[in-house]
C-alpha cells in the first residue's frame, strides 16, 4: 500500500480544519448541573434532560464531554444497574444520531466514550446487536418506519415524501425505511437503552439545533415532539413514559429545550458557536 506524504498527512492534520474531536470546556460541566437542577425544578427526568444532552454534545464531536455528562449522572450511585442503563441509553442516543449528524461523529464519540467508562461497566454493556435485517423481521421494520413517518409529519407525510422523491427517487425511501424503520424506531429485540418516541423527537431537536443552518428540519421535529401527545403515540403499547415528555412537547417546554442546546453549544464551543458547519475556519498564520 502506498504511503501519505509527510505534507499530505500535515494537510489532513491542518488546524484550520479541525481535524480532532472536540475538548470538554471547563464550563460545560456546569451547564450540565444547571440543566440537571432546572429539569428537576420543572419534574423532567434524568432520561429526558440526559438525551438533549447527550445528543447535543455527540453533535458538537465531544466525546470528553459525554464522559462528563456520564459521571456527573453517576457520582452518587451506588448502583451498577443503574450506572449500567445510563451508558446504555447514552449509547443509543448516540447510536440515533447518525441519522442527523452522519456515522463519523458517532464512530468517534461512542469509541472514546466506551474508553472513558469503568472497566465494570463495559463488561456488563450489551454486546448483541438488535437491528439485523432479516427475511423474517424486514416487513416489520418497514412498517414501524412508515408509522413513525406518519406520526411525526401528518398531515403532510405524503406530500412531503413525494417532494423528497422530486430531487432524488431513492430519497424518501431510504429515510423512511432505513433511517425511521431501522434507526429511529426502537426494534422489538432492543432490551437495553430503550429511547422510544418522545425521547427520539427529543434527540431529533437537540442535533439539529446543535447542527445549525438546518431551521426548517428544526421546526418539523419540534412540531414531531407535540404530535407524539396529540395522536397518542408517546402512549402506544410498549412505550414508556416519559416524565416531564409532555411539558416538554408544550411551548415553554419546547423553549427550554430549544435554549439548554444552545447553552450546551456554547459552552463546549467557547463561544465560537457550532463545531458542525464553521470547521474550516481559517487561522491567522500561514497556511
Amino acid at each position: 500500500m502506498s504511503k501519505l506524504s509527510s505534507s499530505l498527512k500535515a494537510l489532513i492534520a491542518a488546524p484550520y480544519a479541525r481535524p480532532n474531536t472536540t475538548p470538554a470546556s471547563p464550563h460545560v460541566r456546569s451547564i450540565y448541573e444547571a440543566l440537571r437542577t432546572e429539569a428537576k425544578g420543572k419534574n423532567v427526568g434524568v432520561p429526558a434532560w440526559l438525551s438533549l444532552s447527550t445528543a447535543a454534545t455527540m453533535t458538537m464531536n465531544s466525546p470528553e464531554g459525554l464522559t462528563q455528562l456520564y459521571e456527573l449522572v453517576t457520582d452518587k450511585s451506588k448502583d451498577k444497574n443503574q450506572s449500567v442503563q445510563t451508558a446504555e441509553l447514552m449509547r443509543e442516543v448516540g447510536l440515533k444520531c447518525i441519522g442527523f449528524n452522519g456515522v463519523p461523529r458517532t464512530i468517534n464519540c461512542l469509541g472514546a466514550f466506551r474508553s472513558s467508562l469503568p472497566s465494570e461497566i463495559v463488561s456488563s454493556l450489551s454486546t448483541t446487536p438488535s437491528r439485523t435485517s432479516s427475511p423474517q423481521n424486514i416487513n416489520a421494520t418497514l412498517s414501524r418506519g412508515s408509522s413513525l413517518w406518519t406520526s411525526i409529519y401528518r398531515p403532510f407525510d405524503s406530500k412531503l415524501f413525494s417532494k423528497l422523491a422530486d430531487s432524488h427517487p431513492d430519497l424518501p425511501v431510504f429515510i423512511v425505511n432505513h433511517e425511521y424503520g431501522a434507526l429511529f424506531s426502537d426494534p422489538p429485540e432492543l432490551n437495553r437503552g430503550k429511547v422510544g418516541r418522545v425521547l427520539t423527537s427529543v434527540i431529533a431537536v437537540a442535533c439539529l439545533r446543535a447542527q445549525t443552518g438546518v431551521g426548517p428540519q428544526v421546526t418539523s421535529h419540534v412540531f414531531g415532539l407535540r404530535k407524539a401527545f396529540e395522536d397518542g403515540s408517546a402512549n402506544a403499547e410498549g412505550e414508556e413514559v416519559v416524565e416531564g415528555g409532555e411539558w416538554l412537547a408544550g411551548e415553554e417546554g419546547n423553549a427550554w429545550l430549544l435554549q439548554a442546546v444552545d447553552r450546551i453549544v456554547e459552552a463546549i464551543g467557547e463561544g465560537k458557536g457550532s463545531t458542525f458547519a464553521p470547521g474550516m475556519e481559517r487561522i491567522k498564520s500561514k497556511l
